[in-house]
């Protein structure tokens, strides 16, 4: 199972780490650590250093009841950030965490390599035409709503079922377009409960039926802090046991704000997977 970023074929049969790289001042867990070029460089690098396959760059917080941010001032945030990180890091693969067709077009044509979209497609609907237009892989998100009103929208009478026609129908879309390289993101966190969260979780396999790349996205989220009474901040171990059991569940890409945790996990994961 492969994606190609950039003339680049990525290797999802064992599984990729994704950092997450926020250059907003109100992200839930990182928001304003990284506004400088020096900050921004410095914590790719580490990143890089220490195992990350993909940057994930995003300029828009998608936490609950977020702060609108205009499509220029995301535009205006996250261009000069690609175009810092790959003067720096060439070979690096930046990934872009936006719904907006338009910061995805200016994105691609400074350089990122795919297009990480937490609505696929529902907040715009020219996202899937631009991803089809320059054929770069694209990560699909379960949402329902915006990150306004998606907290509101958690009744489901089938999670999995419902979760799993929603990418079906998406994914026919896509393919209908040309779109070659799709991944799938269950959304945790995302117009769903803690309980519900924690329901995907522990049957993420069954995702695997629609035989695509399933992301991983637990990183100190409130599933973790809200359970253990504890804050984001004190939420990595929580993290790592949960990207452990999406390891086990199928994940192909864990999307963490710590990347040299999240490389061990893949380490050990394989240690023991691969030497079956």
């Amino acid at each position: 199972m492969t994606i190609n970023c950039k003339g680049n074929l990525i290797d999802l049969t064992t599984a990729k780490v994704m950092g997450i790289l926020n250059i907003t001042p109100n992200s839930f867990y990182d928001g304003g650590k990284y506004r400088t070029e020096a900050e921004i460089l410095y914590q790719a690098e580490v990143m890089l250093d220490e195992g990350a396959t993909f940057i994930d760059v995003g300029a828009y917080s998608s936490k609950p009841n977020a702060e609108f941010v205009s499509e220029l001032e995301e535009l205006e945030r996250i261009v000069p950030v690609i175009n810092l990180l790959l003067k720096q890091f060439p070979e690096a693969i930046v990934s872009i965490d936006t719904f907006r067709s338009e910061v995805a077009k200016a994105a691609i044509e400074n350089g990122a390599a795919l297009i990480n979209d937490i609505s696929a497609g529902n907040l715009d609907e020219r996202m899937m035409e631009t991803i089809a237009h320059y054929k770069v892989p694209y990560v699909m998100m379960h949402m329902r709503g915006n990150p306004e009103t998606m907290q509101s929208l958690t009744h489901y009478s089938n999670i999995i079922k419902e979760m799993i026609l929603y990418f079906s129908e998406k994914v026919a879309k896509a393919r209908s377009l040309g779109i070659n390289d799709l991944i799938l993101d269950p959304g945790f966190g995302f117009a769903k409960t803690i309980e519900q969260n924690y329901e995907v979780l522990q049957k993420l396999e069954l995702f695997q039926m629609l035989e695509l790349p399933i992301l991983a996205g637990v990183s100190r989220k409130s599933m973790i802090y809200k359970l253990l009474n504890i804050n984001a901040q004190e939420a990595l171990n929580g993290t790592i046991v949960l990207n452990t059991v999406a390891l086990t569940k199928g994940a192909a890409i864990l999307r963490v704000h710590d990347v040299k945790e999240a490389m061990e996990c893949v380490t050990l994961f394989n240690k023991i997977h691969l030497s079956k």
